[in-house]
């Protein structure tokens, strides 16, 4: 009897041991699903109704379902809420791009570049959706961030910047972030801060050039973690640095995100840290529909997880001053984005994920048919003659020339292909470009197609094609030689100047 009596004591034992680890188990699964819950209610989107009609074709993926994917980084000036006691609430509410980088991840997921385009360089803005239900019309030649303030909402219009950018590259942007100041300053503080090196001590007068002095050091020279406020300051700072400019601080910007990528991925898959990580991002971003939920972020941050520092890289779009504002430089700019689109690295080297095992056989392009386009040409050099010959070419391809005449100024290093507004505008004048390698195209208020012939035409007349994919023109060294990879020196490379 004894001994019987003691079985149900070891029964009721172990039902009890069973029912506290399926208790722990519960609360384990239910605290995630709290986690992912206030995650999933961090995050605010935009609205993809504003995004072009008219949009780049979409990355084909391959046998195994891979293919590159293009992240537009935004990080957005607004000083509403508590954005003002961040960066000065000054400049208002109104949200402006304060820094954009397109961030290209090959499709073989082991090499990523991210180019900084810079905010004051001049680009054709295309339609973009106002909160009034309007599109606005297309504004070339227009300042790159006046495209996130379109509507003049705190929020800003990541949708027009998006298809700016779009225009810009000829590449599908899959997803957009927006980050801003507060955003910005509670992700640094959320991984501890971020080790950066400080070329020179900065001072509260390069912080506000308005303060009239000098002030106290805000950021020592030298290596240092910053975070909250001081890494803030670090990347907007422009005065007392380099040369003094914004498209200078964006390479600051580029040695900081270096570093972050690296202090994440060095510490890895550690809760400790990607929790707050993960919370103080998902409170700071807006972001595009394919990305509104934690579990979506997650698994496109994981997709990232395989690429070695060394093979992440930063570079800005090939640019030069006009003035007060800047110009991007063509062709380097189309080429630099060209080699994208083809999923080749700045390098050269195929990160498409495909092996070719032989080369194909260049094919000859489709004859050029220019029957029933009118077109004008212009000689935008000081070379006599020009624009005869270019008259004469477009006349042999079958093109009806209107006018051949001196362009207002004679300083064009690239040709210009000008096109207006009609339906199938853009599509002549892609046509008429066939004939003149490495041209610019640039929608205007005309009719017909216009050509401004630069210099590159007067060393070449006789050039009627592009190089064919299967023989890819190498970036130039000076271009390249510019690119920072994430485990660079952080003290290389921090200005221009």
């Amino acid at each position: 009897m004894g001994v019987r009596g003691r079985k149900p004591e070891k029964r009721s034992r172990k039902r009890w041991i069973i029912a506290i680890a399926v208790s722990f188990v519960v609360l384990l699964v239910g605290g995630a699903g709290a986690i992912y819950l206030k995650l999933n209610a961090n995050i605010a989107t935009f609205d993809s109704a504003g995004l072009s009609k008219n949009r780049p074709s979409a990355a084909a993926a391959d046998a195994n379902g891979d293919k590159a994917e293009n992240v537009l980084l935004i990080g957005s000036d607004t000083r509403a809420g508590e954005n003002g006691a961040l960066g000065g609430s000054a400049s208002g509410p109104v949200g402006r791009s304060d820094t954009t980088i397109l961030l290209h991840v090959y499709p073989d997921h082991k090499h990523a570049v991210g180019v900084s385009i810079p905010r004051d360089s001049l680009v054709d803005i295309p339609p973009c959706l106002l909160p009034n239900g309007k599109w606005s019309p297309d504004q070339p030649n227009a300042q790159f961030n006046s495209a996130f303030s379109m509507g003049d909402t705190a929020k800003g219009n990541p949708a027009c910047t998006q298809n700016t950018v779009e225009k810009l590259s000829g590449l599908r942007v899959d997803h957009t972030m927006v980050v801003d100041f507060a955003g910005f300053a509670s992700m640094t503080s959320a991984v501890h801060g971020v080790s950066v090196c400080v070329p020179n001590d900065i001072y509260q007068g390069d912080m506000n050039p308005n303060l009239g002095y000098k002030g106290k050091i805000v950021l020592h020279k030298g290596t240092q973690s910053l975070q909250g406020q001081q890494a803030l300051d670090y990347v907007r700072v422009r005065h007392g640095v380099g040369d003094n400019s914004d498209v200078g601080r964006m390479l600051r910007q580029q040695a900081f995100l270096s570093a972050l990528i690296s202090k994440v991925k060095g510490e890895g898959m550690n809760p400790t840290t990607l929790l707050p990580l993960a919370n103080a991002a998902t409170k700071s971003l807006t972001v595009d529909s394919g990305l509104g939920s934690a579990k979506k972020l997650l698994s496109f941050g994981l997709s990232l997880k395989n690429i070695d520092l060394k093979n992440i890289q930063f570079i800005t779009a090939p640019w030069k001053y006009a003035g007060a504002r800047i110009d991007l430089v063509h062709p380097d700019v189309d080429n630099l984005f060209a080699e994208l689109r083809a999923d080749r690295t700045l390098e050269g080297v195929n990160a498409s994920g495909k092996t070719t095992t032989a080369t194909p056989k260049p094919t000859a392009p489709p004859a050029i048919d220019g029957k029933g386009i009118m077109v004008s040409v212009y000689n935008g050099t000081v070379t006599d003659g020009l624009a005869g010959k270019g008259a004469d070419k477009l006349k042999a391809a079958g093109f009806e020339v209107m006018n051949v005449t001196t362009a207002q100024s004679q300083d064009h290093d690239t040709t210009r292909i000008e096109y207006g507004t009609a339906p199938d505008a853009k599509t002549q004048a892609e046509t008429v470009a066939r004939l003149f390698p490495g041209a610019q195209l640039v929608q205007l208020d005309t009719t017909g197609v216009n050509v401004v012939l630069g210099k590159d035409f007067a060393a070449n007349p006789t050039a009627t094609a592009a190089p064919t994919p299967a023989t890819p023109k190498p970036l130039p060294s000076t271009l390249t030689q510019q690119a920072r990879s994430a485990d660079a020196d952080p003290c290389s490379k921090l200005s221009y100047g």
